[in-house]
């Protein structure tokens, strides 16, 4: 099981890396790479094409300002490609956002929020659970980890504000 992370700057890591730990977390292994659609095309497109057969599932593209690196991504691959608008300019990445959400029909690009690593990941996880059951099974269990989380902070705020 594999999930390729693709992002246009290094300076973007920070936002991705969440995505890379959570992948880790359940059990999927990353294949991370720094390239862009404008500076290094012929890498990119070398990462698209040959993703398949290094056995990625699913891949995850970052990308802020014109942001066209999950689009290019998927003009020329069918793997599910899931985007990260990166908030990296004067408009807190609402033009990344509109770049990555806004792709022709018939090449999809599955948008998160601004800087949303860590759905995308879960998205990632989700669509691979269609193959491995193991992993329907560690989704269940996220979920009901992040549902105790709630109680136990509901519970801490109750006791605070109660005395």
């Amino acid at each position: 099981m594999k999930v390729a992370i693709i992002m246009g700057s290094d300076s973007d890591w920070s936002i991705v890396e969440p995505a890379s730990q959570l992948l880790t977390e359940f059990g999927i292994a990353t294949e991370v790479v720094v390239a862009s659609a404008h500076r290094t095309p012929d890498k990119v497109h070398t990462f698209a094409t040959e993703a398949r057969e290094r056995g990625v599932e699913v891949i995850i593209a970052a990308a802020g300002a014109a942001a066209h690196l999950p689009g290019v991504i998927a003009a020329y691959t069918t793997l599910p490609v899931i985007g990260i608008p990166i908030n990296s300019t004067c408009l807190s990445g609402l033009d990344a956002l509109l770049s990555i959400v806004q792709m022709p029909a018939g090449i999809p690009v599955a948008t998160m929020a601004v800087n949303g690593a860590k759905n995308a990941a879960i998205f990632a996880v989700q669509i691979m659970a269609g193959k491995h059951a193991e992993l329907a099974e560690k989704l269940n269990e996220n979920r009901k980890k992040m549902a105790e989380e709630v109680e136990g902070k509901a519970a801490r705020l109750s006791t605070k504000l109660l005395g």
